[in-house]
């Protein structure tokens, strides 16, 4: 089953990532770049480095420069995720170009791409959930919150890489088709954004 694989991608970026757990280190990605294994590495490494700098940008003591840096970089990185979501829709409606449809086959309500991208998130908030539910520091009640919030988010990650798993067959038989759904997100588009554009 991919989803299982994309977990243990997942995994080892979140890995990677806290062996030095800091916001500005370049990414190590070990898939060679023709690999579609390397923008599965990509996406999640992307969305580590945001998760950390959503925390960063939440401290009631910032400095309001070092905040609008870090909220540029969010906005930034917003896109980049982006961007890596219609790569991967790209992928799979090339992968399943040649299926024959079914003459019922059915859209879905999302693509395979923001299906994985729900599933990168879930995994860092399974991660970082059992560092709370294990946190040396903290009450038993606290500690007992989490682990129980930890259980529901372990049943939600193997629900949804369950759900994935079949949509994925499903356009492989031609039950299901998708397409790739571009964002247009406008904030970011000198052209579209009209505080942006009437500063010309």
């Amino acid at each position: 089953m991919i989803s299982k694989s994309y977990r243990q991608i997942f995994n080892k970026a979140i890995t990677d990532y806290h062996l030095i757990d800091d916001v500005d280190q370049a990414i190590r990605n070990p898939f060679p770049t023709d690999d579609f294994d390397n923008v599965i590495y990509e996406k999640i490494w992307i969305d580590t480095i945001q998760w950390h700098l959503e925390d960063i940008i939440r401290d009631p003591n910032i400095d309001p420069e070092n905040a609008l840096k870090i909220k540029r970089r969010i906005d930034h990185s917003n896109q980049n995720r982006t961007d890596l979501v219609e790569r991967i829709d790209s992928y799979y409606v090339d992968k399943f170009k040649a299926v024959k449809l079914k003459a019922e086959a059915r859209m879905n309500t999302e693509s395979i791409g923001w299906a994985i991208d729900r599933f990168a998130i879930l995994a860092l908030k399974v991660y970082h959930m059992k560092e709370e539910a294990n946190r040396k520091n903290a009450s038993e009640l606290h500690l007992t919150k989490c682990k129980e919030k930890l259980l529901i988010l372990e049943e939600q990650s193997l629900d949804l890489g369950t759900s994935i798993d079949h949509l994925i067959a499903d356009i492989e038989n031609g039950d299901r088709y998708t397409k790739v759904y571009h964002q247009m997100k406008m904030y970011n588009d000198p052209n579209l954004n009209p505080i942006l554009y009437s500063q010309k």
